[in-house]
C-alpha cells in the first residue's frame, strides 16, 4: 500500500512540475499530459526492474555504463570527422541511445553468467565458463526427493552444474509442511538431500530465481527454463519426461538409468517395512521405503500399522518407477503396540 501511495505522489509531482514549468514551450495541459506519461513509463520500468535478480540488475547497470563509455568515444570520432550540423548531432544521439540500449539488454540477459564474488575475474568468467558450467542439469522435485541423484553425481557419472529453481524449492517446502505424514517425511528428506549436495565440495549446486509467473504448473516451468538456459531436466517423473520430449527438451529419467543397472534389491533378500495400508489385491498390504518405493506384501492385510520383516520375491522396474513384492517372514510389533499390550496385561 505504501508503494502505491508513493507512485501516485510521484505521478502527481511530475505532472504538476511539467504543468508549471512547461518544457519545450508546450501548453500547460499538454505539458502536464507529457509529465503524466513520463511518470507512467518510469513506473512500468520500475516494475520490470523489481522482477530482476540482483545479479542481473548489476550486470544491466554495468552494461549500460560500458555502452555509454563506448558511445562517448565513438561520438568523439564523429565530432572530428563530420562538420557541425543536424546530421552530426543526430548521429551522436543515435549512437548514444544504441550503445546504452545494447549494453542494458546484453548485461541483463547475461547477468546469471557473472560471478561478482570473485571480483574482476568474475566479470568475465561467464563467457569463459568451463564445460561443467555450460552443462546445466535442472533438478525436478521428484529427483531431489528420490535421493539417488546425489549418489549418481558423486560417482562422476553425471557432470555439470546442478540448478534448483526457486519454484522447485517452494514445492519442496509445501510438501515438507504437508499435514500428511508420508508427504511431510518425503519433503523433509528432499530438503536434507539438497543440503547434503550443497555441502559436497565436488558438486556445484546453484539456486536460481528464474520463474515464469504466467505458468502455474511446475512441470511446464521446468520445460520453459530448460529451453531458455539450454539445460537438461533431471527427473524420475515418467509423464514429465514424455512432455519434455514433445517440447524437444532432453529429460534424464533416473528410473531409465536404474532400469539399465542391477536392481538395488534382489529376490531372496530380507528387508523391514511398515505396512501402511491395504493393497489392491485380496489380503495384500502396502508399505513404502524412504525414497517412496512401493512395497507390496502378500498376506499382510492384518498387519497394517506394524513393522514386519519380509522376503523379497520379485522386483518390477519400469520407466514410471519401481515396485517390490514380498512375503512376510516375521512380524514385529511397533513400540506403541508393545506398550499397549503391556498396559493391558498389567
Amino acid at each position: 500500500m505504501d508503494l502505491v501511495l508513493i507512485r501516485i505522489l510521484f505521478v502527481l509531482i511530475l505532472t504538476a512540475a511539467c504543468f508549471f514549468l512547461r518544457p519545450f514551450a508546450l501548453q500547460p495541459w499538454t505539458a502536464a499530459l507529457l509529465g503524466a506519461a513520463a511518470a507512467a513509463a518510469a513506473i512500468v520500468f520500475e516494475l520490470r526492474v523489481r522482477a530482476l535478480s540482483v545479479t542481473r540488475l548489476l550486470a544491466a547497470v554495468l552494461g549500460s555504463v560500458l555502452g555509454i563509455a563506448g558511445a562517448a568515444l565513438f561520438c568523439t570520432v564523429l565530432s572530428g570527422s563530420l562538420p557541425p550540423g543536424p546530421t552530426r548531432e543526430w548521429l551522436q544521439l543515435f549512437v548514444l541511445m544504441l550503445m546504452s540500449y545494447v549494453g542494458l539488454v546484453v548485461g541483463a540477459s547475461k547477468g546469471d553468467l557473472l560471478d561478482f564474488s570473485r571480483g574482476l575475474a568474475g566479470l568475465f568468467a561467464g563467457e569463459r565458463a568451463t564445460a561443467g558450467e555450460r552443462n546445466l542439469k535442472i533438478l525436478d522435485t521428484s529427483a531431489i526427493i528420490d535421493g539417488r541423484i546425489a549418489d549418481v553425481v558423486e560417482t562422476g557419472f553425471l557432470e555439470g552444474t546442478l540448478l534448483v529453481p526457486e519454484f522447485v524449492l517452494r514445492e519442496l517446502q509445501m510438501i515438507a509442511d504437508s499435514s500428511d505424514g508420508s508427504r511431510r517425511q518425503r519433503g523433509r528428506r528432499g530438503l536434507d538431500i539438497l543440503q547434503k549436495m550443497q555441502a559436497h565440495p565436488l558438486l556445484t549446486v546453484r539456486i536460481i530465481e528464474e520463474d515464469f509467473p504466467q505458468l502455474r504448473e511446475v512441470d511446464l516451468k521446468l520445460i520453459e527454463l530448460a529451453k531458455k538456459m539450454g539445460g537438461q531436466i533431471v527427473t524420475n517423473d515418467f509423464n514429465l519426461s514424455k512432455v519434455a520430449q514433445l517440447h524437444h527438451v532432453r529429460a534424464l529419467n533416473l528410473n531409465d538409468l536404474a532400469n539399465s543397472l542391477k536392481p538395488l534389491v534382489l529376490p531372496g533378500e530380507k528387508m523391514n517395512v511398515v505396512v501402511l495400508k491395504e493393497g489392491k489385491e485380496y489380503n495384500q498390504g502396502v508399505g513404502y521405503l524412504d525414497d517412496g518405493t512401493m512395497v507390496v506384501v502378500d498376506h499382510a492385510r492384518r498387519m497394517i500399522g506394524r513393522a514386519v520383516e519380509i522376503t523379497v520375491t520379485s522386483v518390477l522396474q519400469t520407466a514410471s518407477g519401481k515396485m517390490i513384492f514380498g512375503k512376510i517372514e516375521d512380524v514385529t510389533l511397533k513400540p506403541e503396540a508393545v506398550r499397549t499390550i503391556s498396559e493391558l496385561s498389567s
